[in-house]
């Protein structure tokens, strides 16, 4: 009884001393000194630990300007970091906390950018390019006349592209295999959802090609000549019209490559 009374004796102790240790911890501290932290933890490139000083920040004094701040620069500092998903969850918070603050355009677009970032090669699932461009579309929605409206213009163009080629390279590798209405549903969905794309002349070429293997003779002139309507100086249209027309028009000079003779 003696033994277990000691040992009793000694977790209370130890319980004690280790509550007395987490106190000395998380002492509190002036908001000033712990955001200014937070702030040289950031300039120095040490993003981990920035971002967990600036949520020291918010824990201590959540209801100061400081606290608004230090939300923000949380996310930003886990952006730096790569740590995409605390990122995320950081700026939503900070956006359903403040909807009405002069940084919401930013935490919007910095979020749009842990997505953009995060886009890989069209092998792969196209989630977060879809994510990305959901969220680049909200920052021009939002906040048309924003700076930040501009760059989400750009990126957005970027992943439409991005999405067409994935829809190319399936249509592709139906047509290599033979499902040809397969591959036709691809490229008409680049042609349909993807206009601004530079993935649109392979389309409509493709699209001939599957026609023409399909023997539908009709459709497939028309879509040739919609090629060479809307882009009648590009390489898939003259590939296209050889196609149908069963014939080879380019020309070749003793000096130089092919040419078109109809220009």
């Amino acid at each position: 009884m003696t033994f277990i009374r000691i040992l009793l004796n000694f977790s209370i102790l130890y319980l004690f001393v280790a509550c007395a240790a987490e106190k000395e911890v998380y002492k509190e501290e002036p908001v000033e000194k712990l955001y200014n932290v937070a702030l040289t933890a950031l300039e120095a490139g040490e993003f981990k630990n920035s971002a967990k000083a600036f949520n020291e920040v918010d824990r201590q004094h959540p209801y100061s300007i400081w606290a608004t701040k230090a939300q923000l620069m949380s996310g930003y500092s886990f952006y730096q970091n790569n740590d995409y998903d605390e990122a995320v969850i950081a700026l939503d918070r900070f956006i359903s906390i403040h909807p009405a603050n002069k940084d919401v355009p930013y935490a919007y677009y910095l979020k749009a950018l842990c997505y953009y970032e995060q886009i890989s090669d069209i092998g792969r699932d196209q989630k977060m390019t879809q994510l990305s461009l959901k969220a680049l579309q909200e920052v021009m929605v939002r906040f048309p006349s924003s700076k930040y409206s501009r760059d989400a213009a750009v990126k957005i163009d970027l992943t439409l592209d991005h999405l067409a080629g994935k829809q190319m390279e399936i249509g592709r590798y139906y047509e290599n295999q033979g499902l040809h209405l397969g591959a036709i549903n691809r490229y008409k969905k680049v042609v349909d959802n993807f206009q601004t794309t530079t993935h649109v002349p392979e389309a409509l070429h493709r699209l001939t090609e599957s026609y023409l293997a399909l023997g539908l003779v009709d459709q497939a002139k028309k879509t040739a000549s919609v090629l060479g309507h809307n882009f009648p100086g590009s390489e898939w249209y003259i590939d296209s019209f050889e196609m149908v027309e069963g014939k080879t028009f380019r020309k070749k000079t003793k000096e130089g490559p092919w040419y078109w003779p109809f220009d």
